[in-house]
């Protein structure tokens, strides 16, 4: 299902990758070139998450020089609003989601993450982790909780949500750059493969053939998901796209464009999302963390790893989230004037040594010193906060459970990547036991 320029070797993984240095706010040039002010203390980066004056509003075009994915892009997303019209679009999102729903979902989450898990074991090793455990998981919950495990209509297979999914988070990159990570060197070698003008051509052609691909990829998924939302209107059941359509329904005022977006995004950035963290966990547990992973079989231990490997391990190499301020803010003893591109690190508050001097390899049975911001904070908190905790703590404690001897056959160093414009996740993850 992947094409070859999908993936990439001799990448470091994502938990050791550096991030900026953690001082004052000041002046800094994003990869596009666009002047901005990077935030990267962590009382600094809560306090300007929720200040109302920080809007992301159009920035979906800002920041980066290369591949920008649709769901981050479009200006209809959640991601891309602010104000009323976010507040309005929250508010519907959070009905949906209300502590009962969320309770109610969980006993089949579990069996979900368990059918996987014996899966793996009956087939016996050695395995691929990837392919028989990191993306059928979140799959499973994915159609499960949008009602998408039908025979009818609604039914959707996992190479279809793949294609669907790579083509919505821009995977692989823009059209035209030829590379997998949005920059400007197609080979990663700095060209010394020395591509003839005939090279060029090829390589136009089939740029050409995959953004025609990425748009008839995007139509379809948009009209799957248009067809679903009608359907759900008129027979509702008591998957979560029912609970939005019903919720959107009664609020009124949201955008049938919005309810669109909402949907696919939700339906395929959170399978993507989930796949990548537990691929990245597990990177990590196995390559660097082995006298750690049967003690995974307690609950506990599991939450608490799961909690601290999703707070210092993040999804992709793009450390900063862009915002821009409508007024003048003090912050951290700078002033960032009105009008400012912010660039907000995540990545470097997370590491804070003055909040968490212990570091990714301290104990991973320790909680968290303060809470994380691996899902950010304020308005634009993640609304699947949940359910990535939820999977990642109960695959890491299922799989340790059964498999306490688990061991990867390949080095870190010569996995390759899956990339993205939005995650970054092993391609494959060889292993035995």
């Amino acid at each position: 299902m992947d094409s070859p320029a999908a993936t990439r070797t001799a990448l470091p993984p994502l938990h050791r990758l550096p991030v900026s240095p953690v001082r004052p706010p000041h002046p800094t040039t994003l990869p596009d070139g666009t002047p901005a002010w990077l935030v990267t203390r962590y009382h600094d980066v809560r306090q300007v998450l929720g200040d109302p004056r920080i809007t992301r509003a159009d920035l979906h075009d800002v920041g980066t020089a290369g591949a920008t994915a649709d769901v981050a892009a479009n200006p209809a997303s959640l991601f891309n609003q602010d104000g009323p019209a976010h507040r309005r679009l929250r508010a519907t999102v959070q009905r949906a989601f209300t502590p009962r729903a969320i309770a109610g979902w969980q006993p089949w989450v579990a069996a979900a993450v368990q059918q996987s898990v014996d899966a793996l074991v009956a087939a016996g090793p050695p395995a691929d982790l990837v392919a028989a455990f990191t993306r059928p998981v979140p799959f499973a919950v994915t159609t499960r909780l949008m009602g998408l495990d039908g025979d009818g209509p609604d039914s959707l297979d996992e190479e279809r949500l793949h294609r669907w999914t790579l083509a919505l988070l821009a995977q692989g990159g823009a059209p035209g750059d030829g590379s997998a990570d949005g920059s400007a060197d197609r080979d990663g070698d700095g060209d010394a493969n020395g591509d003839t003008s005939a090279d060029d051509a090829a390589h136009g052609e089939a740029d050409a053939d995959d953004a025609e691909d990425h748009a008839e990829a995007l139509a379809e998924y948009g009209a799957f998901t248009t067809e679903l939302i009608e359907r759900r209107r008129r027979e509702p059941g008591d998957d979560l796209v029912s609970r939005l359509v019903q919720a959107a329904d009664h609020d009124g005022g949201i955008p049938e464009e919005s309810l669109v977006h909402l949907v696919a995004g939700l339906t395929a950035s959170g399978n993507e999302s989930v796949a990548g963290a537990l691929g990245n966990a597990l990177v990590y547990l196995l390559g660097e963390r082995a006298e750690h992973w049967p003690r995974l079989a307690d609950p506990v231990t599991a939450e608490r790893t799961a909690e601290r490997l999703l707070h210092f391990i993040p999804l992709g190499d793009d450390e900063a989230t862009i915002r821009r301020a409508t007024a003048p803010i003090e912050l951290g003893g700078a002033t960032i004037p009105a009008d400012a591109v912010v660039a907000i690190s995540l990545g470097s508050a997370n590491r804070d040594p003055d909040v968490y001097p212990e570091g990714l390899d301290a104990d991973l049975d320790l909680p968290l010193a303060a809470p994380t911001l691996a899902f950010s904070a304020g308005p634009h908190y993640c609304i699947g906060a949940w359910r990535v905790r939820l999977e990642m703590r109960e695959s890491l404690r299922r799989l340790a459970a059964a498999l306490p001897g688990l061991r990867l056959t390949t080095p870190v160093a010569e996995l390759a990547w899956q990339l993205g414009s939005t995650t970054r996740s092993p391609a494959r993850i060889p292993v035995d036991w």
